[in-house]
């Protein structure tokens, strides 16, 4: 139906006489067609990121993170909790993808227990499925107003433990290649390979293989540790500049946490920063890491995303629903992709899922003014930046997960967060799109729309 309205628009543009903005790249862009059942986002907020295991949420649990920024959202919006048709929560590392966790962080925001509440899974874009499931059931007439989650305690649950996996594992390369570790979180971890054999990973997954799919990207696409260490750096000072510029102060609600110290006591703090951004990179500093994998690997702990803890929601609604309600819109949802990818070179989903969004919403990528591609680690994201000939300039202008974090469920979520209030502080129409892969090889992208002031 997207498509056949976007193709509309091209055919019978709108006669009301309102002249349109037009720029350079509106010659291959679509004509999009604004309708009363688009979905739109009306408010996003995140908290701030924390560094696992020692950062200002290491003791914070999951569902107060979540609480902080559910409540924060509805308030804001002036909107009624009553109203919303449904709540989705992205998480990858709670039992059973969180679902107990999330209802109580749903009575924890003063929710009616007449709204339902459900958790998502789908690895590092669990926050940006939560966004498009909550997009399809307004799409679908269930709901006409719902709020879309993602929130992840890295410090309070382990990424080591894959559950319960068949023997059989190892008798299935593609399966097999579905335990190998992506290389961020275990790069972070500081664990190292203790055996080459990939039999090792059965049975609790003790040991890491080699070809971890981060190097398994570097070496095959020629991905040199000297790029990977300047994307790095171009993130921490990206995400220097716009928290010194108080360029995030708009997406973020502060959140109150208890951290306990060593001799048993607590203390209060009031946390209002990301506190992975390191103004202070160099080249040399970053050179000097040792790569985590193998000796002559380029994997490090400086070119990998940030094991996190954070949250973040988004309100969205059918647009009619939204005027009525005379609600702002903060974003257009206009197309959305998930695709499969080898999974031991999982890193190259974006390169796959960005094409497939941009096709449904009849764009180009010389259309798309933002990128916010996850940074899982260094090789994968310039690899992906570089196969789809995206400028610079584009990617990631205020940091990406190498500086700031990934909390796997609420990564997705935060990125929309981010670039949805980027787009706004630039005033104009423009589109932007958010894409990450995805554990067990998969890719997932999706095109918003910033209506313009």
């Amino acid at each position: 139906m997207q498509r056949l309205q976007v193709i509309s628009g091209h055919l019978c543009p709108p006669s009301t006489g309102e002249k349109r903005s037009v720029r350079p790249s509106d010659c291959a862009a679509a004509a999009a067609v604004n309708g009363p059942d688009d979905v739109v986002v009306v408010h996003g907020l995140r908290t701030p990121i924390g560094k696992a295991k020692r950062g200002a949420f290491k003791d914070t649990t999951p569902d107060e993170l979540l609480s902080a920024v559910m409540s924060a959202v509805v308030k804001d919006a002036g909107v009624s909790p009553h109203l919303l048709g449904d709540v989705c929560v992205g998480n990858v590392l709670q039992p059973g993808a969180g679902a107990l966790m999330a209802r109580v962080a749903h009575f924890l925001s003063g929710f009616p227990d007449s709204v339902p509440v459900y958790t998502v899974n789908r690895q590092c874009s669990s926050g940006l499925q939560a966004v498009l499931n909550i997009a399809g059931a307004i799409r679908s007439g269930s709901i006409d107003l719902g709020l879309a989650c993602g929130v992840e305690s890295m410090s309070l649950r382990s990424v080591a433990n894959p559950g319960d996996l068949s023997s059989r594992l190892a008798d299935n390369d593609k399966a097999r290649d579905c335990v190998i570790p992506m290389g961020s979180e275990v790069a972070h971890l500081r664990i190292r390979t203790r055996s080459p054999r990939p039999r090792d990973i059965i049975l609790g997954v003790r040991a890491c293989v080699c070809s971890v799919t981060s190097e398994n990207v570097a070496e095959r696409f020629g991905i040199s540790r000297e790029k990977q260490d300047a994307f790095a750096l171009a993130s921490h000072q990206k995400a220097a500049r716009a928290q010194a510029s108080g360029a995030f102060d708009d997406e973020m609600v502060a959140v109150v946490a208890k951290m306990a110290e060593r001799d048993g006591s607590e203390r209060q703090v009031k946390v209002t920063k990301d506190d992975g951004v390191r103004p202070g990179s160099t080249p040399a500093g970053l050179a000097k890491l040792p790569a985590v994998f193998k000796p002559d690997g380029t994997t490090t702990a400086g070119n990998s995303s940030q094991v996190s803890d954070g949250a973040a929601a988004l309100l969205l609604a059918r647009r009619a629903v939204a005027e009525a309600l005379g609600l702002p819109v903060l974003g257009v949802l206009r197309a959305s992709a998930v695709v499969g990818v080898p999974p031991d070179v999982m890193g190259v989903g974006p390169a796959v899922a960005i094409p497939e969004a941009l096709r449904r919403a009849g764009l180009s990528v010389s259309d798309v003014d933002v990128f916010e591609i996850n940074e899982a680690f260094a090789s994968q994201a310039v690899y992906c930046v570089e196969k789809l000939g995206i400028p610079w300039a584009k990617v990631n202008p205020n940091g990406g997960a190498i500086a700031l974090g990934h909390p796997l469920g609420c990564t997705g979520a935060r990125q929309v967060v981010t670039l949805l209030h980027h787009l706004r502080r630039r005033r104009a129409r423009a589109y932007g799109v958010v894409s990450m892969c995805v554990g067990t090889g998969m890719g997932a992208a999706a095109v918003f729309e910033y209506p313009g002031q």
